[in-house]
Formats: structure tokens, C-alpha cells, sequence
């Protein structure tokens, strides 16, 4: 069996988060919640985090100051930046993907998250060549 994912969801918005948290679980994540930037640096350093979800909007440390800080110690984890008060994503900021506050379905989230783990993953891993033994013969292979 294949270790569950672990996304770190981060909001200051209690509700937001709960929903958040019960959307991922219900999908088979391990889903870390803090509901500031202190909060996730810690959690993010403590164990493995295979992605992260943060609003834009917090006291003392907005999201895309904190995205900043969590690739500087691991650039390869995806990060989405969630917001309610801008509807577009700026690509200066260093998230991966943008998600719209309250515009987005849990669908949209669910498959946002699934595409950004798959990328980070990388592609499949290539099977073996055929043994040139076992290859038809060029004039019977089917193109498609």
C-alpha cells in the first residue's frame, strides 16, 4: 500500500480550513492544518509535506510571503495559493496554481491538487524495451 499524501493546509479562517481538511481526507490525504505561517514553517520542518494550500490573506505573514519561505527550504513542493479578495493569479508569486475563495468547486480543488502531485511526482517511469525477439515485425505493428 501506497503511503497517503500530505498536504499541508494553511488559514486563519477556521471554518475554511475544516472544509478544506474534510474535502482532502474524504479523497484519502493526510491533511496537516496550521492556521498561521508560524504554524506551517513548523509542521513543514517537522515531516514530509507532499503539498501545501494557503490562503493569501493572514495576519502577520500573508500566503505568498509564506510560499516564499517554505520553497527557499524545499523548492520542489507544489503550493497553491487560495484567495478571496483577488481573482486572478498574479504570476510573479512563487505558488504553483491559484484557486479563487468560494468560487471554487471542491471538484476544481480536488483535481488542482491531484495534477500538481502527478507533476511533482514526474512522469511514469519507462518500462523495459521489448526483447527484439518479441517485436512484430514493422509491417504488423498497428499505428495509431
Amino acid at each position: 500500500m501506497r503511503p497517503k499524501k500530505v498536504i499541508l493546509c494553511v488559514d486563519d479562517n477556521d471554518q475554511a480550513l475544516s472544509v478544506r481538511k474534510f474535502v482532502l481526507e474524504t479523497r484519502g490525504y493526510r491533511v496537516l492544518t496550521a492556521k498561521n505561517a508560524e504554524e506551517a514553517i513548523e509542521l513543514y520542518d517537522r515531516g514530509r509535506v507532499d503539498l501545501v494550500i494557503t490562503d493569501l490573506v493572514m495576519p502577520h505573514c500573508n500566503g505568498n510571503d509564506l510560499i516564499l519561505q517554505l520553497k527557499e527550504i524545499a523548492p520542489w513542493v507544489p503550493a497553491v495559493l487560495v484567495s478571496g479578495s483577488i481573482k486572478q493569479f498574479d504570476p510573479n508569486t512563487r505558488a504553483d496554481a491559484f484557486l479563487p475563495k468560494g468560487a471554487c468547486s471542491p471538484q476544481e480543488l480536488l483535481e488542482r491538487v491531484r495534477v500538481l502531485l502527478v507533476r511533482k511526482r514526474g512522469p511514469k517511469k519507462m518500462t523495459a524495451p521489448q526483447p527484439e525477439h518479441e517485436r512484430l515485425p514493422i509491417h504488423e505493428q498497428v499505428v495509431a
